[in-house]
């Protein structure tokens, strides 16, 4: 069902008072389907849907709202419903949600906890910011090595409701180190009498990371390992939390998002961008932009010091967009596959030489192959309107582009390794940086061969 057309419906039932009805409908409906539903009502419809949802999908429903609905039904709701809500959530949603929302809301949510959430909310707000430990969740599946598979069953049977995932279960020893991990399957298919640490995998096959590793970093280890959810240890290596699938998913959107603006040099936001104001949103845009206006000054400057030299030479100036854009673009193609490999660990700085003999080869193939099209494009042009453009200036605009090519595919696979090497993020030397770069080498590339072989 489409989200307006649901819209509508829940909004006709509220009109018409069929709650009955209604809260039927919810009872059948996805925790996402409601929450998307609601952020397209106003507030007063938001907040009644809300109380008509079952208890028991409430809390859901509410970590996959926007952070202005959710601060919209904190004011509204009793201080008894409030403290029902944040016992209800996932700890780790419970603090993506005071994360987003404004201090007077946190205030008031940590003011109606009880003072066991309160302290684990407030300890893992301390952890640093895009941190292992602010992502992850203690609502984890885990029991003493020396447990049987009897008696770890027994444990997932009284707690599992409570627990965000069990697909993995995590083995501690008596000073709650992490020693192991098993599979829910391999659980159920053991013997009663059988020992954890006996099916467990152990040290040499348990992947885990630090409260203070960075999630991105997380995020590639549970890609490379595919893993559902990844446990988090302290320096002791005590295990504290799992950070579980979906917010792995979340991270790697964050981080695309956050490379995705670099790439087209944005300072990069977390606001959406329909809820990011003018001014922001100018903000983040002008810096950049008036970096290269400026440096396009450059470009500007070789044009104007040929100027005599391309009104004396026939379709010169003619030539310059195009081989501009074909260098930037050469550019641009091979500087986005290199930041894609840099950041998917497919290249290291290793492996620069290998990437700029490959990069070359593809350049000359490339560049010859534009370079005959060009030509043949050219004298098309110079048949059909009898222009007096002669072969000389064929030749240097077909030679000039092809040194283009490989200069930009040579600038393009070169900066984002350079970025690396200088601890910058490599998606800074993209799209328009490379461009204004490439353009300048082009034109210089141009002139010169115009001033070897036209003799102008």
């Amino acid at each position: 069902m489409e989200n307006q057309t649901l819209i509508e419906i829940m909004e006709k039932m509220l009109a018409g008072n069929k709650f009955s009805a209604l809260k039927e409908l919810l009872t059948e409906m996805n925790v996402v389907d409601i929450a998307q539903a609601m952020e397209g009502m106003d507030a007063e419809n938001q907040l009644r849907i809300f109380r008509l949802l079952p208890k028991d999908s409430s809390a859901d429903v509410f970590s996959y709202l926007d952070s202005d609905v959710q601060s919209v039904i904190v004011d509204a709701i009793t201080s008894s419903e409030l403290k029902i809500l944040i016992e209800d959530m996932f700890l780790d949603d419970a603090v993506d949600f005071l994360e987003e929302v404004p201090a007077n809301v946190v205030t008031k949510v940590l003011a109606h906890a009880t003072p066991e959430t309160r302290n684990l909310i407030n300890k893992f707000l301390q952890y640093p910011e895009n941190s292992a430990g602010s992502i992850m969740t203690i609502e984890m599946s885990s029991f003493p090595d020396t447990y049987t598979v009897k008696q770890a069953i027994s444990e997932l049977r009284k707690t599992a409701l409570d627990k965000e995932t069990i697909y993995t279960c995590y083995c501690t020893d008596n000073r709650r180190k992490l020693v192991g991990s098993i599979p829910l399957r391999r659980l159920i298919v053991s013997s009663d009498d059988t020992l954890i640490k006996d099916i467990m995998d152990d040290d040499d096959q348990l992947i885990c990371v630090n409260t203070l590793d960075d999630q991105e970093a997380v995020a590639a280890i549970a890609r490379k390992y595919d893993l559902l959810s990844v446990p988090v240890v302290d320096n002791e290596k005590r295990l504290v939390g799992i950070i579980t699938i979906d917010d792995i998913v979340d991270v790697i959107e964050e981080e695309n998002t956050e490379d995705f603006e670099k790439m087209a040099l944005l300072h990069p936001s977390e606001d959406e961008y329909l809820k990011t104001g003018v001014f922001k949103l100018t903000k983040n845009r002008i810096v950049w932009l008036l970096v290269l206006m400026v440096s396009a000054t450059f470009t500007g400057q070789i044009i104007e010091g040929f100027e005599d030299k391309l009104a004396a030479v026939a379709g010169l100036t003619a030539c310059i967009p195009m081989l501009m854009d074909t260098g930037g673009n050469a550019g641009n193609q091979t500087s986005t596959l290199i930041i894609r490999g840099l950041a998917l660990g497919n290249i290291q700085l290793k492996d620069y030489f290998k990437v700029l003999w490959k990069e070359l080869r593809v350049a000359v193939l490339c560049g010859l192959t534009l370079a005959v099209a060009n030509f043949a494009r050219m004298y098309l042009i110079r048949w059909i309107t009898g222009s007096d453009v002669t072969n000389s200036v064929f030749f240097v605009v077909c030679l000039a582009m092809v040194c283009a090519v490989i200069v930009a595919k040579t600038i393009g696979c070169s900066l984002p390794m350079l970025a690396k090497i200088l601890r910058l993020d490599p998606a800074l030397m993209a799209g328009p940086m490379i461009t204004t770069i490439v353009d300048a080498v082009s034109l210089l590339i141009y002139f010169g061969f115009a001033n070897l072989f036209l003799k102008m």
